[in-house]
């Protein structure tokens, strides 16, 4: 009997996206099991970030992804700490992390123990950070605009007055 090949991919999965489906979907072709780690939102803001959407909710979207078979939590960035709890054959991470001194060191740990490491390309052009700069600069036009739909509102108001009081 074949044995079956265990595969871990972590992220933070906030604000989900096609980028993130890629990553679950490409993993998910090259095993038997995926096991997928939701970061913490106690891990998020080590970076001095925070995600948008609650760790809980994360771990449901993440869940009800058909590519996924187990969600469990990331409480930290150390990827050997993980294997060594869960003993996984393979790990997939973006292409971005490729060539990176803190993924060569990790390379040469895992190779030691006989678990390969899979970078996917990174999704052009879509990322949670990406899509929190479009929100943050939508809110900014529409408060904007908001204000200057007040200013306006209230200049015609004066103008009508000004009309009607000098007729």
């Amino acid at each position: 009997m074949k044995k079956q090949i265990v595969g871990y991919t972590a992220g933070v999965f906030d604000l989900f996206h096609i980028g993130h489906v890629n990553l679950l979907r490409n993993a998910k072709n090259m095993c038997d099991y995926l096991i997928v780690g939701v970061s913490t939102d106690e891990l998020v803001s080590y970076k001095h970030k925070k995600a948008v959407i609650p760790y809980d909710q994360r771990v449901e979207v993440v869940k009800s992804c058909k590519y996924v078979d187990v969600v469990i939590a990331q409480e930290d960035m150390d990827k050997f700490k993980m294997w060594q709890k869960l003993k996984f054959d393979v790990v997939f991470v973006g292409d971005d992390w490729f060539g990176t001194e803190k993924w060569k060191k990790i390379e040469r740990r895992f190779n030691k123990v006989g678990v390969k490491i899979i970078y996917f390309p990174y999704t052009n052009n879509i990322s949670s950070t990406l899509i929190n700069e479009i929100l943050e600069d939508r809110r900014a036009s529409i408060k904007k605009n908001r204000k200057n739909k007040i200013l306006v509102e209230n200049k015609k108001d004066i103008f009508n007055l000004e009309y009607k009081e000098f007729y």
